[in-house]
């Protein structure tokens, strides 16, 4: 199951821009809970906190419980939506998804590369990474924390898809199977690799090519 953090929320009543720059001013961040057949809640968070929290988790597939006042329980949900600032670390808006049990969700699971393949290793290559995600469909108990997948026994020219993946029971992959998640790449030769490999001897202009011009001195 994935993990869980708590969240405390305050219902917030005003809306629109003014609003928002005031809780921002005041170190308020403004958010809004939806779906799950239920009414939007507008809410307000501390922006520190929220900052501080979502730099410390795997945003895509972590479940938020909200402990918004006046509520009798936390309510479960998952981030949808984050709006940050342009060049300050600052949180601006997030949208939160209200999930409930046994009802399925789409989300993202991070993908974990396990080991340092024998191309990289023992023959110089170089390991890429093409998919650092996977959209997968499950209910709230069955998402997983992370997808591992082992690159140790990849050579050059190896790669891996996405149904070399071990998928947990009860999860639903949102992706073709057929999509690279990493490979290992031969090194790329330089320009200084290239003179490295000749053999140093120098070629006359119009030694090899007949059609070249002959000086009369």
């Amino acid at each position: 199951m994935s993990t869980q953090v708590i969240l405390k929320a305050d219902r917030r009543h005003g809306t629109g821009k003014g609003v928002s720059r005031k809780l921002r001013a005041a170190g308020k961040l403004p958010a809004v809970l939806y779906g799950g057949d239920k009414e939007s809640l507008s809410l307000s968070m501390d922006a520190n906190e929220t900052l501080l929290l979502f730099q410390s988790i795997s945003v895509e597939n972590t479940i938020v419980n909200l402990q918004v006042d006046g509520a009798k329980a936390p309510i479960p949900s998952l981030v949808r939506e984050i709006q940050v600032h342009p060049y300050k670390t600052e949180i601006l808006h997030v949208d939160f998804l209200r999930i409930q049990e046994g009802v399925e969700v789409e989300l993202e699971v991070p993908i974990e590369l396990i080991g340092t393949p024998t191309g990289v290793s023992d023959q110089g290559g170089v390991l890429e990474q093409t998919q650092y995600v996977l959209p997968v469909a499950c209910v709230p108990d069955a998402i997983p924390d992370v997808l591992e997948i082992d690159v140790a026994g990849l050579t050059i020219g190896d790669s891996l898809q996405v149904r070399d993946l071990n998928i947990p029971e009860g999860v639903r992959v949102l992706m073709d199977e057929d999509q690279t998640l990493c490979s290992v790449q031969a090194p790329s030769v330089t320009a200084g690799d290239k003179e490295d490999d000749a053999d140093g001897e120098p070629t006359l202009v119009g030694e090899d090519d007949p059609e070249a011009p002959v000086s009369d001195s």
